[in-house]
């Protein structure tokens, strides 16, 4: 598939362009023309460029590029390291940030209530990221859905409140989205899953009555590029090769 072509294909499914974000979705970096082979990784980092380079890739695929609003600009150390090997090895560089997130299909929060077995309902919060719905059957309680996000996840979250609650209504949304506790609670959560925790989110856990879950940022949001990945792989023949760069945060 030719580079541009691609670009313009995935800006159109995620809808990249309807997004405020804090960095540019797309193609970051231009490489060679013609793309027959992705590694998918959550984070560009220099680990993952690396292991892009081991499998001769023709481009990479992540939910966290480069070229952060509020970010040094300069190309100096790791980012000049970075750069440097990827141009070298003339690999594209495409990155989905919040369109990666709020897709109804391929996106974070979407994957995390597939393998949780939870059910979508509704959205909330700014650009509608955040999601709502009923936890699984066995997830009866906050401790009970802690316990099933570690063994999905394959990580210990970090429970505030009350782990009784009974739950009803959850709400979710991947990542560093602890600001979004508030409007969680607005929209009838009885409890609110994110990826990161805030000192401010264990006051407002006890003083509103409403448990919080952080479950890991890298952890929430392995799915979406692996879904997204999955489906070049179904639709355009690409053959896209998942490589998770361990993170415990």
């Amino acid at each position: 598939m030719q580079r541009d072509e691609l670009a313009s294909y995935l800006d159109g499914c995620l809808e990249a362009a309807r997004f405020r974000d804090y960095c540019p979705n797309g193609l970051q970096v231009e490489g060679c023309a013609e793309v027959g082979r992705i590694v998918c990784g959550v984070t560009a980092s220099q680990a993952l460029i690396e292991a892009a380079i081991a499998a001769r890739a023709d481009a990479l695929l992540v939910h966290h590029g480069w070229f952060w609003r509020g970010e040094d600009g300069r190309v100096i150390g790791f980012r000049k390291q970075r750069m440097a090997r990827l141009l070298a090895h003339d690999i594209n560089l495409y990155a989905y940030h919040l369109p990666l997130d709020a897709h109804a299909e391929w996106g974070n929060n979407a994957q995390l209530a597939r393998h949780l077995g939870w059910r979508v309902e509704g959205r909330f919060g700014e650009q509608e990221l955040g999601f709502f719905g009923s936890p699984a059957a066995s997830s009866r309680t906050a401790a009970e859905l802690a316990t099933a996000l570690e063994h999905v996840l394959g990580r210990r979250p970090q429970l505030v409140g009350n782990g009784q609650r009974t739950l009803r209504r959850i709400a979710w949304c991947s990542g560093g989205a602890q600001g979004y506790f508030e409007q969680a609670i607005a929209a009838g959560a009885d409890c609110f899953v994110s990826g990161e925790i805030s000192e401010q989110t264990w006051h407002l856990a006890q003083e509103s009555g409403i448990p919080y879950i952080a479950a890991g940022h890298h952890a929430t949001e392995r799915y979406g590029v692996q879904a997204l990945g999955a489906h070049l792989q179904e639709r355009h023949g690409l053959e896209c090769i998942y490589v998770d760069i361990d993170n415990p945060v």
